[in-house]
């Protein structure tokens, strides 16, 4: 059974610092529902302002997205943008003491949030929900931790920031 719905919008990506013609035609499309930024699309804040405003111009209603975690994945790292660590270190804070782990993790998000928000970024595929089981190529610092409560805790903690 195929569980894809023929009418879900598709989020896109684009290949440089500015909207080709090509790209309008394809973000115009009423299956586009959003795209998604990376370090390729950011020179620096006034670039990507004016790429998201432009974006947005076209169609108000676009979801504009970055994988923008902190730490070896942050796609934005230049020009005013904070350097947030890997989740990893939250957890590791976590072990000496929680509250103060948390409230890091409440205050990384905010900063986070603010700074692409300010930028006119809508949404960041951020926290990663993975469990630290050990050396990982793909997941490697970016995992709060091996235990799910802590990467819960720690999660919840970043999205409310």
């Amino acid at each position: 059974m195929n569980y894809a719905h023929p009418q879900a919008p598709v989020v896109l990506d684009i290949a440089g610092l500015a909207l080709t013609a090509a790209d309008r035609r394809r973000l115009a499309h009423p299956l586009t529902g959003g795209l998604i930024l990376f370090a390729r699309n950011w020179q620096n804040r006034l670039q990507l302002t004016e790429l998201t405003a432009e974006i947005k111009s076209l169609r108000p209603d676009m979801l504009i997205c970055v994988d923008h975690e902190g730490g070896r994945v942050q796609r934005f790292r230049s020009d005013g943008f904070t350097h947030l660590p890997p989740m990893r270190a939250l957890g590791e804070l976590w072990l000496r003491d929680a509250l103060t782990a948390t409230d890091a993790a409440s205050a990384a998000g905010y900063v986070l949030g603010a700074e692409l928000r300010a930028c006119g970024v809508d949404l960041s595929f951020t926290p990663v929900l993975d469990l630290d089981h050990g050396p990982s190529g793909v997941i490697g610092d970016r995992a709060f931790h091996r235990d799910a409560r802590v990467v819960t805790m720690l999660a919840k903690s970043l999205m409310h920031g």
